[in-house]
């Protein structure tokens, strides 16, 4: 594929000005065996381009052990799109926000309490360059200069909204130049002058992002590159969702019209999402621009955008290929063969696994004299639990965990007491202790590591101590609950009544189980999954994590490719916190994200 440069104010393309029309795609967001389909599609609506990030914790689990298969293989997803004739736009900073969790960096760099984030520490920079030394060279051939489709690289993302340490960028940038990287080198920033000031990298492309205010933002991107081609790198035509709040959607002739305002002014553009896809298991990053408003992003990505969470077109998909096509020919509308969805039906949960009679069949023990957090302990997603037993008898007085991250449920002798949640003060537990004392267990939900703002560094788990009262509580049993093997439940009958409710004693049905269940497949087709009546919790079909479930809403179904099926037997497992009266789950072949909050465009 032929090299795209700058020269002047325009892209050139073998001497030829180039637009480049990019929609955003995740591989990392959408399963394998649906790559193809969906970038087909983006070629469909006219695009010529697509554009993704490169999660660090995605392809670095653990310091030193890499992963580039399945989902993760990042090479395969390019070599693809270049097959299609699509160019690509990679942004592989250490750093990518993209409501990801910790916006892509790793969890194990806050076992070091030292570490820096984002800057000239040379902790951070070391651990960086060792990642750039394994990812880099993978790109490398890969680049338009040796034939490949990957015409630009940035260098980092947004980084104008965070700091402003033009040598940490200089580094970053270098690191990219020495190992072959001779691409395009960009940024991306808002479209302010403290952004613009604090992102930008002298002799690298300066790109903007917004949602709307087309020309505002083009001026205030020319004061700082006067003689270089406008882009908007980010042009957000849906928003994502956080739990609790309503869907959000855009109006599509609303994003179609500030889109043909970048076409009126010569612009390449990038739509962040093409399509949007799925935070499958505990990928899900959270907001939180104020101490105190911890915002976690829900399950689905579906962003509102051009094609939906399960690929399929929406009418602004439609509205965006009329307004391509008014510009340049994009011929006949040809898109792939529908995949298409079917209804399961209700899934009987049969058995079922207690969490705390299960664990130390899924965690070692750990014993230490403070309620470390997980990464001090080597854990990077899932659940904590904390144990230790306090003498009595004591007067009823408050529990104050120092600080809960994120929410935590709290049982005394096996029984439910209360729930505490970060940045909901309103929340509170308490309770006596019989003169024969009792064991009390914290089980804490790491909800998703902050991927914006200035609370960046979010460690999880129990951050700093217990209270019981104003008495600090010592002498911890800790069990680390990653989920990723479930293979060592050992699941018991569900007892129903004649009504079909699940009898049993109500503190044990009450306390975080595991659920199992089988269902038949015939023909596998996209499916949805339903929960009504549970809760709160994480679903896996297959052994697969299909990530988290919660009767606060947006989000009502979880989404279920086909590829995660089998013909004939399926298992599906659900680790419900809370309990629920009937143990039923349901497939149906149509989503739902809950009620819509139309908007024009959030910032």
């Amino acid at each position: 594929m032929a090299v795209v440069e700058w020269k002047g104010s325009q892209l050139i393309q073998d001497g030829e000005p180039v637009q480049l029309l990019s929609g955003a795609l995740h591989y990392f967001r959408v399963v394998p065996e649906y790559w193809g389909d969906r970038l087909l599609k983006l070629k469909a609506c006219g695009f010529n381009a697509v554009e993704t990030y490169v999660p660090w914790n995605f392809h670095e689990p653990k310091p030193g052990q890499f992963r580039f298969e399945g989902m993760a293989d990042v090479e395969r997803f390019i070599r693809l799109a270049g097959e299609l004739g699509l160019f690509v736009i990679v942004r592989p900073s250490p750093y990518i926000c993209a409501e990801w969790e910790f916006g892509g960096l790793p969890s194990w760099l806050l076992a070091d309490s030292e570490i820096r984030l984002r800057c000239q520490d040379e902790k951070f920079l070391s651990r960086v360059d060792s990642y750039y030394d394994e990812l880099l060279p993978r790109l490398k051939p890969l680049l338009c200069t040796n034939g490949g489709p990957i015409i630009a690289l940035q260098i980092e993302n947004e980084y104008g909204s965070y700091g402003n340490d033009l040598r940490y960028l200089e580094h970053i940038r270098q690191g990219m130049i020495k190992r072959g990287m001779d691409v395009l080198l960009f940024t991306s920033d808002g479209p302010t002058d403290h952004m613009l000031q604090g992102g930008s990298v002298p002799g690298a492309w300066a790109t903007v992002n917004f949602g709307s205010g087309t020309k505002e933002a083009f001026a205030k991107l020319r004061q700082y590159q006067p003689d270089q081609p406008l882009m908007c790198m980010e042009y957000w035509n849906g928003w994502f969702d956080h739990w609790g709040e309503s869907h959000h959607t855009r109006d599509a002739a609303d994003v179609a019209k500030v889109f043909e305002e970048m076409l009126e002014e010569k612009a390449s553009v990038n739509f962040y999402m093409f399509h949007g896809g799925t935070n499958f298991g505990f990928w899900n990053g959270a907001n939180c621009q104020l101490k105190d408003q911890y915002e976690p992003t829900v399950t689905s990505y579906d962003y509102d955008s051009l094609l939906s969470e399960s690929g399929e077109p929406t009418d602004k998909f439609f509205a965006v290929r009329d307004i391509i096509a008014k510009y340049k020919d994009i011929g006949e509308l040809k898109l792939p063969e529908p995949i298409g969805t079917k209804a399961y039906g209700e899934v009987a949960m049969t058995g079922r696994a207690p969490l705390f009679t299960q664990a130390d069949r899924l965690s070692a023990p750990v014993r230490r004299t403070n309620p470390e957090p997980m990464e001090i302990l080597g854990q990077d997603y899932g659940f904590i639990a904390y144990s230790t037993w306090i003498s009595g008898p004591r007067e009823k007085q408050h529990l104050v965990i120092q600080e809960v991250r994120d929410r935590a449920l709290v049982f005394l002798d096996g029984k439910l007491q209360g729930v505490l949640e970060r940045g909901k003060p309103e929340l509170s537990v308490a309770f006596a202790v019989p003169e024969e004392g009792a064991e009390l267990t914290i089980l804490v939900e790491n909800m998703g590591r902050i991927n914006y703002g200035p609370y960046l560094r979010d460690p999880k788990g129990i951050t700093e101590g217990v209270r019981h009262g104003f008495q600090f509580l010592f002498g911890w049993t800790i069990h680390c609950f990653p989920l990723e093997d479930l293979s060592a439940l050992q699941f018991g009958d569900v007892f129903v009544d004649e009504s079909g409710d699940v009898s049993g004693d109500e503190s044990v049905l009450n306390s975080p189980s595991f659920y199992r269940g089988y269902f038949e497949v015939d023909e596998a087709k996209d499916t949805f999954l339903r929960l009504d009546g549970w809760t709160k919790g994480v679903v896996f079909v297959n052994g697969f994590n299909l990530g988290r479930y919660w009767n606060i809403g947006p989000q009502r179904t979880l989404y279920v490719p086909a590829p995660l099926l089998r013909q004939g037997c399926n298992e599906l497992i659900v680790f419900e916190l809370h309990g629920t009266a009937r143990e039923v789950a349901v497939f149906v072949d149509t989503p739902d994200l809950g009620p819509s909050d139309e908007q024009s465009y959030e910032d």
